[in-house]
């Protein structure tokens, strides 16, 4: 049985997983959610195995996504990139906070945050300022 793996990634444009939520939602309808990114993974078995996509929100991972699979998208400028296709349910995790990277990230099944308790998932975010000094401080 192969472990699986998961990668981390900034949420740009989006400031919290309600936002990237309601973003989604909007551009994707009733089609596939995905997210295009330049390099395809290495690890691509080891991610489909059961991995999701960890997003960062200024400085804090707050949500994640379950990875489904993985499609080659040929952008305009004739460049092959890779579509993370994504399961359309955002789930929110505990709060941990991230310095800033680029690109996207291998995140280990240890080293990534619990999801949040059934009946907190719809709880208000806390600021991110705030929910990265809790995490910090071991909080979460």
């Amino acid at each position: 049985m192969i472990k699986h793996v998961n990668l981390v990634k900034l949420c740009v444009g989006a400031d919290s997983p309600d936002d990237l939520s309601g973003w989604q939602s909007k551009r994707f309808c009733a089609g596939q959610v995905s997210h295009v990114t330049r390099m395809w993974p290495r690890r691509e078995a080891e991610l489909l195995a059961g991995g999701s996509i960890y997003w960062v929100f200024r400085g804090t991972i707050l949500a994640r996504q379950l990875v489904l699979g993985l499609e080659e998208r040929i952008g305009e400028d004739n460049i092959r990139r890779c579509a993370l296709l994504l399961d359309k349910t955002l789930i929110r995790t505990a709060a941990a906070p991230r310095r800033p990277f680029q690109g996207w990230r291998y995140l280990a099944p240890e080293d990534a945050p619990p999801d949040l308790p059934p009946g907190r998932d719809t709880d208000d975010a806390l600021p991110p300022a705030l929910a990265a000094e809790l995490a910090e401080m071991g909080l979460r």
